[in-house]
């Protein structure tokens, strides 16, 4: 037996019999994996492991690590920019919300760059609905930063910036259910940026998430997740209470939103139920366009708590949310949208895309366009 294949047989006995991973012995397994010398059988079962025990802060950590390692980077982003984006996997299927909201942070002038991939769980992916909106997929590195430095707005898509996790895909299909990936693939933004407002599928993972980004150097982390009438989120919600915990001015925080908090009416989740691709964009751009309604009021929500994560305008006074700072933050939120700012941000990131294919103009004039 080799030593590669001792290793990781060794690894395979310590998961089996329940044990933790270190942070070092994580990252030297992972990188095996992002370089494809794992079999596929025994990479079904160390993951199985790892979702049977539940994986450690040193584990996700260590994982991290190797896929950052392997990812193609965004060179030359700017150290404020941020990162809104979700684990996906709640299996709610709604309207495509951090999407939104990337649009009214760049709106603000606040940088963002939009990690993101195509539908695993949902039937429109952040992907799916910018490529209906005619923004395709950037895989220009220097088009990247332009659009990050130009328009405050470039969104990664992750096949391109993490071609290694190929070597992983035909197993986490297999076996058909949430793995260590679905947790580290937000913590890879191709930006390394240092603050992020990540949504969670299961309240269980924010305090490890936090604590993972914590000890990888990340300036401002909020991890959060909602309550809803039809299961959590990984959104901050009208539906229900949403948990929140922080990583914020050197401190953990732990912390409760809820939406009367910013002045804002309770929602049920169906109200923002999404459809496929062309659905969504079209709903996306009749929001940014003036339309009121539950997916409004959620896009204001999240972007006023994403505005503080981005440093621009606190809603915190000593480690609490103030309700009078969160309705401010949403006041400039929605003057974002009612003022053009938001939409202009869509367009110019329309017109820097290089797809030929026309943009979605509105959702009256795209229900038979065969956008995809």
């Amino acid at each position: 037996m080799d030593t590669h294949a001792g290793s990781l047989t060794k690894t395979l006995r310590h998961l089996a019999e329940g044990r933790r991973l270190t942070q070092e012995e994580t990252e030297a397994l992972f990188s095996r994996i992002m370089q494809g010398t794992v079999p596929a059988e025994q990479l079904a079962a160390i993951l199985m492991a790892l979702r049977l025990r539940g994986e450690t802060v040193d584990e996700l950590s260590g994982a991290v690590r190797a896929v950052r390692a392997c990812m193609t980077s965004l060179p030359f982003a700017p150290e404020d920019a941020m990162d809104v984006c979700g684990t996906g996997g709640d299996g709610l299927g709604t309207l495509n919300v951090s999407t939104a909201v990337a649009f009214v942070l760049a709106g603000l002038g606040v940088p963002v760059a939009k990690h993101g991939n195509r539908a695993l769980s949902s039937r429109a992916g952040a992907t799916d609905t910018l490529m209906a909106l005619g923004i395709a997929p950037c895989d220009d590195l220097e088009e990247q930063a332009r659009r990050l430095r130009d328009g405050h707005l470039a969104f990664l898509a992750a096949p391109l910036h993490h071609p290694a996790m190929r070597f992983a895909a035909p197993v986490r299909t297999t076996l058909g259910f949430r793995t260590i990936f679905n947790l580290i693939g937000p913590l890879c933004n191709p930006a390394q940026v240092r603050r992020q407002m990540i949504g969670i599928y299961d309240d269980r993972w924010l305090r490890p998430v936090v604590e993972t980004m914590a000890s990888l150097g990340a300036e401002r982390v909020w991890a959060v997740h909602g309550e809803t009438d039809l299961g959590g989120s990984d959104e901050i919600t009208l539906a229900g209470v949403s948990h929140i915990r922080a990583w914020d001015d050197e401190r953990f925080l732990e912390l409760v939103l809820t939406p009367d908090m910013a002045g804002l009416a309770r929602r049920p989740i169906a109200d923002i139920a999404g459809g496929d691709p062309t659905h969504n964009a079209g709903k996306l751009l009749d929001m940014l366009s003036g339309q009121e309604g539950a997916y409004r009021d959620t896009v204001l929500l999240n972007a006023a708590v994403a505005l503080h994560v981005g440093g621009r305008s606190t809603i915190l006074e000593n480690g609490t949310i103030v309700p009078t700072l969160l309705r401010r933050n949403v006041e400039i939120a929605a003057n974002a949208i009612d003022s053009g700012l938001a939409l202009s941000a869509l367009v110019h990131a329309q017109q820097g895309s290089h797809r030929p294919a026309e943009p979605v103009r509105s959702s009256s004039l795209i229900h038979t366009s065969g956008l995809t």
